[in-house]
């Protein structure tokens, strides 16, 4: 038989769970609703459901989601099974602790997933069982009635009390059956059904003085149960008046935040006996003896009611008072006065937010969307006061989005994120209620912002442009280049190389570069005799994943050192050597031309300047040297006593800082005019010959040196075209002089001056931009100058050196 009762039981919950089971697919935060039916006083183990299932969730990745259920009370009445999703009960459920009168009796549980983040609400009604029985405030009960009470008096009695609902509660009353009383009931409020005693025959105290009645309670359970109480009528010959009520039942509301001492109203009742027996004095009556009344005061003499203590509209909405209003009679009389207070809901609870998942971390390339968060929002108060909207800063890249039943929200991602504007998010979350004066209560939520790698490196300036003397040491460091990665960490770790494809390998091919820091250092020497000015490219290489890179044009310009010694054009001897015979006649005037001494320097600027004079003579009245020109001129006209034959020994130096020089000897024979007409003759024929050679090499070199300077040309536009940096040079004329610096202009670039030196040119030529091949640095010596453009000199120009005499 118990195992027979046992299987019923269940038989029971699984109907119920069948009839009752609902599932709602809803999207935004709360994807799903379930409601199951359980009867209270289950064991704990007990399954409810199986919510995976009934979810339609992957069993076989339910221990990676990490299911779990969440409640909003205290206890923990139900648990979930991570392996197989099966919902058990964990603790004992008693349904009138729960919910006390409350039909139907719900639970609400969120079930929670992760991977995705999702919240299913689950509902889980507790169904009644009987397993109380009724019960009266008092076992014993006494009832005074006068002898006088006529046949029909109503003697009310205090009725008993079910905590079960439904069927289950108390359903009727039963007197045991005798000659004075008979039974009626009648419903009366939250008390349900109240007892009352009919006189059906007229009293004689002389004959019974006391009656005996038993009263019963019986609920409608299966089986049923029931309370008892004995009733012991006495009856008395003396102030056979009782009070009466002036109202059967008294009715008022009040507001849940008034004050202690506020008045309610009066209870009023009158009594026709005179004397004591007519003074009513009035007593709250407690349903259960021993426990507190409710939170009011009664004024024993007056009636007045008044408020104790502070009302709770979330923890009670009606009050109903019974007031005992009894005479001082001998034996009292008393009636009861019905009182049923009403407490009106003001706007005194603020809303409570509960994060029930977060996830703090998020990163920047989150599509829009992105479940941030899921949280719930409960208000006790009721109607308007207990509807809740949440809200975050509308500047925010965050939104929540509600669920159907306005009790949770998702927080999700609105817009892109960016780590590098914003890394973290302090988002405050205001939960506002709708009453007046509206309360609101706030919660904040940090998120962090992962970084990604979607930032280039961005060097320091574009194009670079450096400025490096020749005959460096191979080797050392000569410049370095920098960029800067607006990512963080790995994201943001640069590595330097040279882009060996662009700059092709013979640029390349002499450099290096420090991986780590961006510095460049030459492998070789740099001439600039040879070379003037190269360009490569850098590519800056971030160490994210995929890797980001971005290149910058570096552009080399060689500076001219003082490293090459003038060269001795003329006289140069058969042998190679500088020596050279002139002979000229002796009656030659002062300021005769001797001979020119010619010289070559391969440097530019003031290293290529050079300068003549005299290291030795025999007379020095005789000859002069052109200190620009090299030109050997008579002082004076030759004398008999004038020697013969006068050797020259001429130095010819550069202007460089540390001043290199070269040395001539040229010997002037002096001779009879015939002879030196002869001589004159012979030279003149075989001068014609060299001159036609020299004129023939002068072509050539000419030819050359317009080809280049015609390349050179077009290789300038090419770069000024493909450069968007303005440069502009300002320049001062030097003063025009013959010698070999035919020509040299002097120009400042931001806080430097230089020299430019070459053929002469004319004024309103241009200069290309960045162009220093033939430049020299000047100290910066201001001067009064007109403003003009010159075309940069090239190597050409220290060829075309060669010929300015």
């Amino acid at each position: 038989m118990a195992m027979t009762g046992i299987k019923g039981q269940w038989l029971d919950v699984w109907i119920c769970f069948c009839l009752s089971f609902l599932v709602g697919i809803q999207l935004e935060g709360i994807s799903a609703q379930i409601r199951y039916s359980i009867q209270e006083e289950l064991k704990s183990g007990t399954a409810v459901g199986n919510v995976a299932k009934d979810l339609g969730l992957d069993l076989g990745r339910l221990a990676d989601r990490n299911l779990r259920v969440v409640s909003g009370t205290k206890q923990d009445l139900f648990k979930v099974n991570p392996r197989d999703g099966v919902l058990l009960v964990n603790q004992r459920v008693d349904r009138e602790e729960l919910c006390a009168i409350t039909v139907p009796c719900i639970t609400n549980l969120k079930a929670v997933v992760e991977n995705p983040l999702e919240m299913h609400q689950v509902i889980v009604e507790i169904l009644d069982v009987n397993d109380n029985s009724p019960k009266f405030p008092e076992e014993n009960y006494t009832l005074e009635v006068l002898e006088s009470a006529v046949v029909g008096s109503r003697f009310q009695v205090e009725g008993a009390h079910d905590l079960d609902v439904g069927l289950n509660s108390l359903q009727s009353y039963k007197l045991n059956h005798n000659q004075y009383f008979r039974l009626e009931t009648e419903e009366f409020g939250e008390d349900g059904k109240v007892p009352f005693l009919i006189l059906q025959r007229p009293l004689d105290r002389e004959q019974t003085a006391q009656v005996w009645l038993l009263l019963t309670a019986t609920d409608g359970g299966k089986p049923s149960k029931s309370g008892t109480i004995n009733i012991t009528v006495i009856v008395s010959d003396v102030n056979d008046n009782s009070p009466v009520c002036d109202k059967q039942k008294y009715t008022i509301t009040i507001k849940e935040n008034a004050p202690p001492g506020t008045f309610l109203l009066t209870v009023n009742a009158s009594d026709s006996d005179e004397g004591m027996n007519g003074e009513i004095e009035y007593t709250l009556r407690n349903k259960f003896r021993g426990l507190s009344s409710d939170p009011f005061d009664l004024d024993s003499r007056t009636g007045r009611l008044t408020v104790k203590e502070g009302l709770d509209y979330e923890e009670k909405q009606v009050y109903e008072i019974k007031v005992l209003a009894a005479d001082k009679g001998a034996v009292s009389l008393s009636t009861h006065c019905n009182v049923v207070v009403r407490v009106e809901d003001v706007n005194d609870n603020q809303p409570e937010i509960e994060i029930t998942s977060l996830s703090s971390r998020i990163p920047e390339d989150a599509p829009l969307g992105t479940v941030v968060a899921l949280m719930g929002v409960t208000d006790l108060d009721s109607g308007v006061n207990g509807q809740v909207v949440c809200s975050v800063p509308s500047h925010l890249p965050f939104e929540l989005k509600p669920s159907p039943d306005g009790q949770s929200y998702s927080l999700v991602t609105q817009d892109l994120l960016d780590k590098e504007t914003i890394h973290m998010y302090d988002i405050t979350v205001t939960a506002k209620d709708l009453g007046r004066p509206s309360l609101s209560s706030t919660m904040v939520i940090q998120v962090d912002v992962l970084d990604v790698n979607d930032n280039s490196p961005m060097f320091t300036e574009n194009p670079y442009t450096f400025y490096v003397p020749e005959n460096n040491k191979a080797g050392m460091s000569i410049f370095s280049v920098a960029a800067i990665d607006a990512d963080g960490g790995e994201n943001a770790a640069v590595t330097y190389s040279l882009d060996r494809k662009s700059a092709g390998p013979t640029v390349t091919s002499f450099l290096n570069i420090n991986q780590a820091n961006g510095t460049i250092s030459a492998l070789k020497s740099f001439d600039f005799e040879t070379l003037k000015t190269f360009q490569f490219q850098v590519v800056a290489s971030d160490s994210g994943t995929p890797s980001l890179s971005s290149n910058v044009t570096v552009n080399v310009f060689i500076l001219d050192q003082n490293d090459n010694a003038p060269v001795i054009l003329y006289p140069v001897s058969s042998n190679g050597s500088a020596e050279g015979v002139e002979e000229i006649p002796r009656n030659v005037n002062a300021g005769h031309l001797v001979t020119k001494v010619r010289a070559y320097d391969a440097d530019i600027g003031y290293n290529g300047w050079l300068l003549f004079s005299l290291q030795e003579v025999t007379d020095h009245s005789l000859f002069g040297l052109d200190r620009y020109t090299g030109q050997i001129r008579t002082l004076r006209s030759f004398t008999e006593t004038d020697d013969a034959q006068h050797k020259l020994l001429i130095l010819v130096k550069d202007n460089g800082n540390v001043s290199l020089s070269a040395t001539a000897t040229v010997i002037v024979k002096l001779v009879e005019p015939k002879e030196a007409f002869a001589a004159s003759d012979v030279k003149s024929s075989a001068k014609d010959s060299e001159d036609n050679n020299v004129t023939f090499y002068l072509m050539i070199t000419l030819g050359s040196v317009s080809a280049l300077f015609l390349i050179s040309i077009i290789v300038l536009i090419a770069m000024q075209c493909s450069k968007s940096t303005d440069y502009t040079s300002k320049y001062l004329q030097e003063t025009n002089y013959d010698g070999t610096l035919c020509h040299s202009i002097q120009y400042r670039s931001g806080d430097k001056r230089y020299m430019l030196v070459g053929p002469r040119m004319s004024i309103g030529s241009t200069i290309v931009p960045g162009s220093h091949a033939n430049t020299l640095v000047l100290p910066d010596r201001r001067r009064t100058s007109e403003e003009v453009n010159v075309f940069s000199i090239n190597q050409m120009t220290s060829d075309a050196l060669t010929h300015c005499y």
